[in-house]
């Protein structure tokens, strides 16, 4: 192994993260563009498919502007609750305060009133307020309300909530193209995923196609077109400034297995395909410059699908593909980063820089409140997978590269889902995405562009073992690069 970064290496630059975190990617963008960093190679999977899809033709601007992507007034909300689950909760709402309602105002009403009359009674006022107060009681509570109309009432918005709820999610079904018979509970099948990806979908679709579709104002088409326009722009310009090859991954939950969708020069190109029919892994591979150009969103759209808390993408193959037209359920998987470093081994990159908003494990006493609802506790999980899965990446990834490096924060306390910012416990105070972006943009200079890119003419060499002290260090067998 070569003992420092080169600009003459071929060079990956490898997004991992999901949803918030692609803020931070976005900021480590912009460094290595500003510092003229030579990066020949772009892959992602989760938001950092997303970020990577919209760097290789050269948009990443869009990324960190001011009114860019990360800025969009739209990502408050991604991943937010599904339509059905806010129209269930808002139904559910309505029920209890027809049922409770009455009640707590009948409750509430009798602590003054009480108040009122033993006030009066003890100046020897008399017993009057009580007294009628308590007739009034007794006449509604003994009328209809309760016995009658709080029931009906009850029972018409129950039924609202099952029409709702059947309507709804056969809507849903049928919207969602193509579709496939689900199994288990009729609950289940009703209620289906609590959290809503197409939000994200259509956001960094909507981007992407207004980068490609060029001065011409049009209406963004359907998932197929677009892809098809964005692999023959990327095509025709690569080898141009600010376009490179990718690398996108997503996971097909049906073929269980990643499918990496790859646009690569020749000779590449050839070369990345080859490796793979070597090893019989053909069908774990799409040539988004060659038959399956028109795939590139799909497996945009299926890395952008958080798994088990949204509803899987679905993915139609065509009849001559290795599926034979088969439908398939794709998403992402947090901590696939060691298959994308797989990867862009195989498409030839010699040098890598792995860019992860999660930042290294803590030490001991440093235990916090974990939150309960459901994109806390996914984000958690989302959090420790990455974690666990680059520390295991990079211990794999020695073997595949010159060199590797990694740009993450020591310290982020905005996790995968917190898109509208998050309270740092740490500092006693809130931070939000656009913090997030500026420090990626400064952990990226000083872990990897002013050490690492500035030093590279030193050529200093040496010989410790290799391994990732958690702190943002890695060291291989030969080489020494501090990141």
């Amino acid at each position: 192994m070569t003992s420092s970064y080169s600009p003459e290496r071929r060079t990956a630059v490898i997004l991992s993260g999901t949803g918030a975190h692609g803020a931070y990617h976005a900021g480590a963008l912009r460094a290595l563009q500003e510092a003229g960093v030579k990066v020949d190679l772009l892959a992602g999977h989760g938001v950092g498919a997303a970020g990577a899809a919209v760097a290789a033709i050269d948009g990443q601007a869009r990324l960190w502007e001011a009114d860019g992507l990360w800025a969009h007034p739209e990502i408050p909300k991604l991943y937010g609750w599904t339509r059905l689950a806010r129209w269930a909760a808002a139904l559910a709402l309505a029920a209890f305060v027809v049922l409770v309602a009455p009640a707590a105002v009948l409750v509430a009403a009798s602590v003054p009133i009480y108040a009122v009359g033993f006030l009066t009674e003890t100046l020897g006022a008399g017993g009057m307020v009580i007294t009628t107060y308590a007739d009034w009681l007794r006449q509604t509570v003994g009328g209809s309300l309760f016995s009658t109309t709080v029931p009906r009432l009850v029972t018409i918005v129950v039924a609202v909530f099952g029409v709702v709820m059947a309507g709804g999610a056969w809507l849903e079904r049928r919207r969602t193209q193509p579709s496939r018979r689900g199994e288990g509970a009729l609950w289940w099948r009703i209620v289906g995923a609590p959290l809503e990806g197409a939000g994200a979908r259509h956001l960094f679709v909507e981007s992407l196609w207004g980068l490609i579709r060029g001065a011409a104002p049009a209406a963004l088409p359907a998932l197929d077109q677009v892809a098809r326009r964005y692999t023959d722009v990327l095509r025709e310009n690569l080898g141009q400034p600010g376009f490179r090859e990718v690398l996108l991954m997503a996971t097909d939950l049906d073929a269980r297995r990643d499918v990496v969708g790859a646009l690569l020069a020749e000779p590449y190109r050839s070369a990345f395909f080859a490796a793979h029919a070597e090893r019989d892994r053909l069908p774990d591979v799409l040539d988004l410059a060659g038959a399956e150009r028109d795939r590139a969103m799909d497996l945009l759209a299926g890395a952008l699908t958080p798994p088990v808390v949204c509803e899987p993408f679905r993915i139609t193959f065509s009849p001559e593909s290795h599926w034979r037209g088969e439908t398939h359920r794709l998403c992402d998987r947090p901590g696939s980063v060691n298959r994308l470093l797989e990867a862009a081994a195989a498409a030839g990159a010699t040098q890598v820089v792995v860019v992860a908003a999660i930042g290294p494990a803590d030490g001991p006493h440093q235990l916090g409140a974990a939150g309960v609802d459901v994109r806390s506790r996914l984000g958690a999980f989302v959090a420790a997978a990455e974690t666990a899965g680059l520390r295991d990446a990079l211990e794999m990834a020695r073997l595949r590269f010159d060199q590797v490096y990694v740009v993450r924060p020591a310290h982020n306390p905005i996790g995968p889902f917190d898109v509208g910012g998050a309270y740092d416990r740490s500092s006693d105070r809130r931070q939000d995405l656009r913090e997030l972006l500026v420090r990626g943009y400064e952990d990226a200079y000083r872990q990897f562009i002013e050490p690492v890119v500035g030093a590279s003419g030193d050529h200093l060499a040496t010989t410790t073992e290799g391994h990732d002290d958690g702190h943002g260090v890695f060291n291989d067998a030969h080489s020494r690069g501090r990141i």
